[in-house]
């Protein structure tokens, strides 16, 4: 029997909830559809899908052939470079046609100092498996890891896994000596462990019905979970907290923060049953973070300096800190990482990323310089605090990812390995650009552009535009093996670096948020009127594309610029902001305030959330093609808020072309298999494809 298919999208039933807040009333006819356990919703979420694989089904060859080109191009036996602890060597390794890493270790030989790296992925001799992802996920549509702990003493691995994706962790332990996976089983675990010194004790965290992590447990190893005992919990709701061993593998630290303030607590791991300690009372504003480092503790703190200082303070009696690095405006320290002879602090400055190394009980200081004018870098891979090396990633829009280990005395730069493009992949035939547009208020605003030689620059080419502009987050020029497929077919990839990131800077977060927060919109209109402007596209081969925060970017960008564009992907959109932060039953919305305020107390900031709302401003316009992409499992941003806002264009704006795509068994970050996410690769570049005019 042949099933008829459908001639228009599947119609969404309308009924009104009214939402009154500061005197402004408002009609949402689709916020049924955030009841998940109504079977109306999932038959609606089905419906959309069927009807996005008919509206592309033109589009299946094409999607097959980019799939078959990144799984091409990938080395799919593979491994890590191993990272030496202890006695072992650690490392990651994939086995073509396998979905999962396995988790690995070989044991250190006598007079070895290099990591034992294998050109074709097979792995090293003496071999010891100790978690392979793929036996854990069989028979399971989704499989995450939450942490991956090995003790101190290397005798026990802590782990956790999520079949859901709505990142609610059951927590295991494992004896790595036997083999066997003790009876000590925690469900409802959050990300973050550390083991006390001798491996006898465990903690881990456990979330709130908010989804924050709020509670610090400690765990006996060889006892039942009900035994467990609550070391810290944090009652504002505001706060996260987060649970460390410090790399020196003295003090287990305890990370309490909200989006603007910070308190941080030690236990001496030796003592793991003593009181935790406070490093310094929390002050509203003032950041901080603690690194163990010998007799004193670093303190990377913006008490005073916006961009972020380095101090330190006594172990043994913790008070005033001690300036090591003073405020440098324009300079923003974003880490330090204490080792037995060096102290590295992670920086950036001018929109790029760099390193500074600080020989131990010198004032001395080096920043490492690298030769391209676009790049990423930053600290991988370095469990050991005696190390006579430092271990960094590096990378750029032609050069694929890249380890070094660095010599901490000589600066010599060792590579060890560079991700391998089969095929035959030249990075001479590409190239990479540092463009500027200029916003509304005068600010200059980076754009990094990658493209294959000879593109053609006079608004020929299509485009592809990219940005996120929230939470301080960088979205700093990288090596995208999967982007070949856009680049080989003549189109230009651009990152826009908007204010509400941190490419340049914390003033550059701030003025993107609150109620600064039409500034990321503004400046990622401006970076596209610009790269039109200067013929390195043209509007009708023009695509945007953001993810969770820079899907709101680009849902209220249609709403403020839909002329702009020729299409629009916004995968797991956080698109109905307003509705979702005015719900502190929701998860994260209360932690959220911080970020983008509290309609529920300011009509200010309710009147001006609404005014961008990608949902609540839709109007009666002509909108580019939009493809949005969710998961029903997404607990940060939940799979009605693209569903109610394709609905509403749909009502709104009936002549455009809207899309919804929700994946029935995952999370935020999509399918967990590396080939299912290359499948969804494909299916997002195919229909980016078409729209440019390229299918």
């Amino acid at each position: 029997m042949t099933t008829e298919l459908p001639d228009t999208p599947p119609a969404v039933r309308r009924t009104p909830s009214v939402r009154t807040q500061h005197g402004d009333t408002v009609t949402d006819e689709y916020a049924w559809l955030a009841d998940r356990d109504d079977p109306e919703t999932i038959a609606h979420l089905k419906a959309e899908n069927a009807w996005t694989d008919q509206a592309t089904a033109h589009l299946v060859p094409l999607q097959n052939t980019i799939f078959e080109e990144i799984k091409r191009r990938t080395q799919e036996t593979d491994l890590t470079v191993p990272s030496r602890k202890g006695g072992y060597w650690y490392y990651t390794r994939t086995v073509e046609g396998s979905q999962y890493a396995i988790h690995c270790r070989v044991p250190v030989r006598a007079g070895e100092t290099d990591p034992p790296v294998t050109d074709d992925g097979a792995p090293p001799t003496g071999e010891q498996v100790l978690l392979d992802g793929n036996a854990l996920a069989e028979g399971k549509d989704f499989f995450a890891l939450g942490t991956f702990d090995v003790s101190p003493d290397g005798r026990f691995l802590a782990y956790s896994v999520d079949f859901a994706g709505d990142e609610r962790f059951t927590l295991k332990i494992k004896n790595l000596d036997t083999g066997e996976v003790l009876p000590d089983e925690v469900p409802d675990t959050s990300y973050g462990t550390a083991w006390s010194a001798d491996a006898s004790t465990l903690f881990y965290l456990t979330v709130d019905d908010a989804w924050r992590p709020h509670r610090v447990w400690r765990h006996s190893v060889g006892e039942p979970a009900a035994r467990d005992v609550v070391v810290y919990e944090e009652a504002d709701e505001r706060f996260w907290v987060g649970v460390h061993l410090s790399r020196s593998e003295k003090f287990i630290v305890i990370d309490v923060h909200s989006k603007m303030t910070s308190e941080v607590r030690v236990v001496d791991a030796a003592y793991p049953t003593a009181e935790p300690a406070v490093i310094a009372e929390r002050r509203h504003g003032v950041e901080y973070s603690v690194e163990h480092h010998g007799h004193r503790f670093l303190i990377l703190h913006n008490d005073g300096a916006e961009d972020f200082a380095l101090a330190y303070t006594s172990v043994d009696n913790p008070g005033d800190w001690v300036e090591l690095i003073g405020h440098e405006p324009g300079t923003r320290l974003e880490a330090v990482d204490a080792f037995s002879r060096h102290i590295v602090v992670s920086l950036r400055r001018d929109g790029l990323t760099g390193l500074r190394i600080i020989a131990d009980g010198s004032t001395d200081s080096y920043d490492m310089t690298f030769p391209e004018p676009l790049y990423s870098v930053g600290l991988a891979g370095n469990p050991e605090y005696d190390a006579k090396t430092v271990r960094i990633s590096y990378t750029s829009m032609v050069t694929p990812d890249s380890v070094y280990d660095v010599d901490l005395v000589t600066q010599a730069m060792t590579l060890r390995k560079r991700r391998p493009v089969l095929g035959g992949y030249d990075p001479q035939e590409y190239e990479q650009f540092r463009e500027w547009a200029v916003a509304d208020d005068g600010t200059r605003v980076p754009i990094s552009i990658v493209a294959r030689k000879g593109t053609p620059r006079n608004g020929t080419s299509p485009l592809l535009l990219y940005g996120y502009g929230s939470y301080e987050t960088s979205i700093d020029p990288y090596f995208s093996l999967a982007r070949l497929s856009l680049l080989d077919r003549g189109v230009v990839f651009a990152i826009a670096h908007i204010r509400g990131g941190g490419e340049m800077g914390r003033r550059w977060y701030e003025d993107g948020r609150l109620l600064a927060k039409k500034n990321t919109f503004t400046d990622f209109v401006a970076c596209a009127r610009v790269l039109v402007r200067n013929s390195w596209t043209a509007v009708d081969r023009l695509v945007a594309r953001g993810a969770s925060a820079g899907g709101l970017l680009v849902g209220a960008v249609a709403n403020l610029a839909p002329d702009a564009f020729a299409g629009i992907v916004a995968q797991v959109p956080f698109v109905d902001p307003l509705n979702t932060i005015l719900d502190p039953s929701l998860p994260l919305t209360v932690t959220e305030w911080e970020e983008w305020g509290n309609p529920l107390e300011s009509a200010d900031v309710y009147a001006y959330m609404k005014s961008y709302s990608p949902y609540e401003n839709v109007a009666a316009l002509r909108y580019p093609a939009i493809l949005a992409v969710s998961s029903l499992n997404d607990t940060r941003v939940l799979y009605h808020e693209p569903t109610k806002w394709i609905a509403r264009l749909r009502e709104v704006a009936p002549e455009g072309s809207y899309l919804l795509k929700t994946e029935m068994g995952a999370g935020h970050g999509g399918p967990s298999g590396r080939y299912d996410s290359w499948k969804e690769e494909a299916f997002v570049t195919a229909w980016t494809l078409d729209v440019m005019g390229l299918a």
